[in-house]
């Protein structure tokens, strides 16, 4: 690469601009980016990052402005075309065939061999080359189906290798990883831009963004509000720039003196994910499950709330014990689940705000839904918890991550319910939105609630718990107290290390 190709921007926008009817979702964005340059776009959800960078891999069409690649404009032609111009972009859903083998999708459309045959021999021999590239030793015949999360991340990053990508787009790519998976990201992305290519990120992880960044542009409302070097920020500096206010504490903590026992766990087992359980929860706690992926947190919870029926074991709920043979007779009793997968578990996404909030409880009147009780509930959950709506009609699919959280806790606020679980809440969601979501875990706490917070972000459960429970093959290796709260305790705990002490065993 000659000096005045390494000078020229992998991609420049001029005065780019894009308008949907009755919103303007990004406005006079001028920016430059070159090569071998990791650049981070932050702001909160409805900012006009995920909508910039649809623009700049031609899968929306700008309304006004100009994208340069290589120095070069380009006209919309489609997300085909800028593939065949390098801009290659890894949704947070994979573009992967799950039921084709990994080679398959890796030179779909563009298969190797002559005079119209295949060659599935040179198809499999270069994707195991690429996938050399990206750290991913796997059989290049295996159904993509078959990959983990992470795996199937690695083999969307080796497809940007087979069209030579000059700019990589990556969208949230560490919300489905564990801290290992994404450490082992960074460091592809590092190969990548050492190879020239300009790698744009979108995320909303403080912690990463100053990990992985050269330098970060915030967005807010369609428009840039700054470009800066990440060495010329810190954590405050950048919540004010993509909030547009101080953010006096992302993680709001009141703690305050537990009651008495609210939930109680005993030896719950359900096949091999949950082992002998047994943890009691207080009033007015915030309990932390940490743990690895795989460690059992998640099933747990689904055990507690009858979506898995646990072979052994009993459950009581102020000292009564509860028969829970499924999700209805939880609700009955007094239990929420804010479930990890909001989208495919914990909303009717065709229906309105109004009907996911009454979900769990709707309002009867002579045997029918009443839906005029339903409409002023839903009102008045929206407008208690700021759930950024008009009408309590529109269809919840197309609402941010963080209101669709908010319709989730508005159902189980007007169950009642006196115990939380509340399952990577903050999975997806911008610095403001995931401010409010822990002011209302800390409400919740305030009011006598017993709440379970289940993350694989440790920041979030070391500045929001009163204890910490870990977890390790379905069985809990031991109890941090908030005096003894620590990274490396909990991560020795997850991971099974030998030189911290297992304090607080529950066998």
């Amino acid at each position: 690469m000659t000096s005045t190709e390494q000078d020229r921007p992998a991609v420049a926008l001029h005065d780019v601009g894009k308008r949907f009817p009755g919103v303007v979702a990004v406005s006079g964005v001028t920016l430059a980016i070159p090569p071998g340059e990791v650049h981070v776009f932050a702001g909160e959800n409805g900012a006009g990052k995920s909508t910039l960078m649809k623009l700049i891999a031609q899968v929306e069409q700008p309304s006004s402005g100009r994208i340069e690649l290589d120095g070069v404009p380009v006209a919309y032609q489609g997300p085909g075309a800028a593939r065949r111009l390098g801009v290659v972009m890894v949704h947070q859903e994979f573009a992967l065939a799950p039921d084709l083998s990994v080679a398959e999708n890796l030179f779909i459309g563009h298969e190797p061999g002559r005079g119209g045959w295949i060659s599935r021999a040179e198809e499999r021999r270069a994707a195991r080359e690429l996938l050399g590239h990206v750290g991913l030793d796997i059989d290049p015949g295996r159904r993509v189906a078959l990959l983990s999360t992470a795996e199937q991340q690695r083999v969307e990053l080796a497809k940007a290798l087979t069209v030579q990508a000059k700019v990589l787009i990556l969208d949230e790519p560490t919300a489905s990883l564990t801290e290992r998976e994404a450490e082992e990201l960074f460091g592809i992305v590092r190969e990548l831009t050492a190879r020239g290519i300009a790698v744009l990120y979108i995320s909303h992880r403080l912690d990463e963004i100053f990990e992985i960044g050269d330098r970060v542009t915030v967005m807010r409302d369609g428009a840039v509000v700054a470009t800066r070097p990440v060495t010329e920020l810190d954590e405050d500096r950048l919540v004010q720039l993509m909030v547009g206010r101080d953010v006096e504490n992302l993680y709001p903590r009141t703690h305050n003196k537990p009651g008495p026992v609210r939930l109680e766990v005993r030896g719950l087992t359900r096949d091999d994910a949950v082992r002998d359980v047994s943890f009691e929860v207080r009033a007015g706690e915030i309990v932390g499950l940490a743990g690895l992926v795989g460690a059992g947190r998640t099933e747990l919870a689904r055990a507690v709330f009858g979506a898995e029926l646990p072979d052994a074991g009993t459950i009581a709920l102020d000292g009564k014990r509860l028969r829970i043979r499924g999700p209805s007779d939880a609700i009955a009793a007094g239990i929420g689940y804010l479930t990890e997968s909001r989208k495919t578990d914990g909303l009717a996404l065709p229906l309105g705000v109004d009907k996911n909030i009454t979900l769990a409880k709707l309002p009867m009147r002579a045997g029918l839904i009443d839906l005029a009780a339903e409409r002023k509930i839903a009102e008045r959950e929206r407008d208690g918890l700021r759930i950024r709506v008009p009408w309590v009609g529109r269809p919840v699919r197309t609402l941010s991550g963080g209101n669709q959280q908010k319709v989730i806790l508005a159902r189980w606020l007007e169950t009642g319910a006196e115990v939380l679980f509340f399952d990577e809440p903050g999975r997806g969601m911008d610095v403001g939105a995931k401010s409010e979501m822990f002011q209302q875990m800390d409400s919740l706490a305030a009011r006598g609630k017993a709440v379970v917070f289940i993350s694989s972000y440790l920041p979030e459960l070391l500045n929001m718990c009163d204890r910490i429970l870990v977890m390790r093959g379905g069985r809990i290796t031991g109890e941090v107290a908030r005096a003894e709260f620590s990274e490396e305790r909990v991560v020795a705990l997850a991971t099974g290390a030998r030189n911290v002490e297992n304090g607080g065993n529950h066998d």
